[in-house]
């Protein structure tokens, strides 16, 4: 068997690659409830049932940087674990509201590429990540330049 690996190098990405991520998560109620409590989201969409039940949704929603991090977090073994550094986050979507008990996956597309002007042992990829549910309904998409190492200088 082999190892796992973290990530990949600036050149095994190709541009129009689209990449199906393994990983995916179910959300629970004690996740967004912590996630709630950490991050000091105490919004009763989030927190109350009855609130929640009273309003639009008619039931809890998920917090939405939750929902971001999660999806982040899913695509780091194949887009950023060899990063140098995420450059930046873009155009960050809610595109569909999420609820307890919705299973989050995430397929990303690379954009572009370029190798560092300033720098030859590395390269920026442009990718745009979706996450979807269970239902395959699109909840959120973001874009991001990552800093990769390139595989001859790393």
């Amino acid at each position: 068997m082999n190892p796992s690996v973290l990530g990949h190098y600036y050149e095994d990405f190709v541009e129009g690659e689209v990449i199906q991520h393994a990983l995916s998560k179910t959300i629970f109620e004690s996740d967004n409830n912590l996630f709630s409590l950490l991050t000091m989201n105490h919004h009763p969409l989030h927190t109350n049932a009855d609130y929640a039940k009273k309003n639009q949704q008619g039931k809890i929603l998920v917090v939405g940087t939750l929902v971001f991090s999660l999806a982040v977090g899913i695509t780091v073994p194949d887009i950023s674990g060899k990063a140098i550094a995420n450059l930046d986050y873009e155009s960050v979507k809610h595109l569909h509201p999420v609820f307890i008990g919705d299973t989050l996956y995430v397929r990303t597309t690379v954009l572009e590429k370029r190798a560092s002007t300033s720098k030859k042992d590395r390269g920026i990829v442009y990718v745009e990540s979706v996450a979807y549910n269970q239902d395959g309904v699109a909840v959120l998409s973001f874009r991001r330049h990552v800093l990769l190492k390139k595989k001859n200088d790393a």
